[in-house]
């Protein structure tokens, strides 16, 4: 297996809406409870600062995907906010560690001074030990800041790097 992280190509949507979807359905990570068409994913991944997958370099097959965006506007808009979402079947293999490396190289390139991530689910441990061992700062909890898809809330960790 050779992944490669590139800026994602029309080509690319099909799959990415499929990987997007799954997690989604999930319900444990996303905040987003609608799913994409094939419209509204390319519409979607089109109107992001910048939108990248984790592609074999042999195969041709996409096992991740990043989207990169303003977290807000104005006086705030130095702050970027990103999503990252790896297939089930490929998860364990190191895909969201390449995905977020990229994404901190990208946020600087296109002028971003800070990566914050609004909702890190507290129990997404893995997400939450990646992010700290890539030097990413807890800002504190907010306590029961996500609706599980079951229904119960768990709480919510925000995440920041400086770029």
């Amino acid at each position: 297996m050779n992944i490669e992280i590139r800026e994602y190509t029309q080509d690319d949507v099909k799959d990415m809406i499929e990987i997007w979807n799954e997690v989604v359905e999930d319900g444990v990570s996303f905040p987003q409870e609608e799913l994409l068409t094939t419209e509204s994913g390319k519409e979607f991944f089109d109107s992001q600062t910048y939108s990248a997958v984790a592609i074999d370099k042999e195969t041709g097959k996409i096992y991740g995907l990043y989207i990169l965006h303003p977290n807000n506007v104005g006086r705030c808009g130095h702050i970027c906010n990103a999503s990252y979402a790896v297939s089930s079947k490929s998860r364990g293999l190191h895909i969201g560690e390449k995905l977020v490396k990229d994404c901190l190289v990208q946020g600087k390139r296109c002028g971003y001074r800070v990566l914050q991530f609004n909702a890190v689910v507290a129990s997404n441990i893995h997400a939450r030990h990646l992010y700290e061992r890539l030097g990413f700062e807890q800002l504190g909890i907010i306590p029961g800041g996500f609706r599980m898809k079951d229904g119960h809330y768990e709480d919510i960790c925000p995440y920041y790097h400086e770029l």
